[in-house]
């Protein structure tokens, strides 16, 4: 099924138009014709079943019933260490198809990206654009938060305001998601911390974990900052969420 953007402040006895973007997407390559069923999502949490509706060059969805929602009945954020290359990229579409709420870049000690003021809209434009393409394919419902980069100083105030906080951290021992799991079943805002491809620094842990984060295991084994970010999420969605 076919999936577009409609803009819900735009709806109008049941049909909402498609920007000319998302129009020439329908028409020209998709070469869908007046009739066809598609989905619309509003990018908000709502979305319906409707039909192509062409007008005189104008294009429009006929809006059905709504949808069921299909969001995890858990809030996760992941407080990501700023990944170099197209990581960002990766890390944002996949986060997007398996239901993570947000994402927050962090600038921590080991980072080796480095995202200047002058390039870090273009960066996360990118990033954003993936997601919104990654959510159409998978027919989410919500929009992937991506917000902008924050410094490590202001990570121990938001983890504080999170249900939960894990930090996955290559140098914890013993203690795993499955433990926590056990303990707080009903949790619905958990937040995690994955840090840069050179790790968190002993004093980023020491500070976070004064902060209220659970120093958390993923294994014995050493994953790349990118699989630890996505297995990690995924992790939690699968004990807490709709995975």
């Amino acid at each position: 099924m076919h999936r577009f953007f409609i803009d819900a402040a735009l709806v109008n006895n049941n049909t909402a138009p498609l920007s000319p973007a998302e129009a020439r997407h329908a028409l020209n390559v998709l070469r869908l014709k007046d009739g066809a069923p598609v989905q619309a999502l509003d990018g908000r949490g709502s979305a319906w079943s409707g039909w192509i509706r062409t007008n005189d060059g104008n294009v429009y969805i006929e809006l059905g019933e709504p949808l069921v929602s299909n969001e995890a009945p858990v809030r996760v954020t992941l407080y990501m260490g700023l990944p170099k290359g197209d990581k960002l990229e990766l890390i944002s579409q996949k986060l997007t198809e398996i239901g993570v709420s947000q994402l927050v870049p962090v600038r921590m000690e080991r980072c080796v990206a480095k995202i200047e003021p002058s390039e870090a809209e273009k960066k996360l434009s990118r990033a954003r654009r993936i997601s919104q393409e990654a959510q159409k394919q998978s027919g989410r419902q919500c929009a992937l938060e991506i917000s902008d980069p924050v410094d490590m100083s202001r990570l121990p105030e938001l983890v504080s305001s999170h249900a939960r906080c894990f930090l996955l951290w290559e140098e914890a021992r013993g203690r795993r998601l499955y433990d926590e799991r056990t303990d707080d079943p009903d949790v619905r805002d958990i937040a995690c911390i994955v840090g840069p491809e050179g790790g968190i620094s002993e004093k980023e842990a020491r500070m976070l974990e004064s902060a209220g984060a659970r120093a958390i295991t993923l294994g014995p084994r050493i994953l790349r900052a990118e699989t630890a970010a996505i297995a990690g999420c995924a992790a939690i969605l699968t004990l807490w969420g709709d995975l």
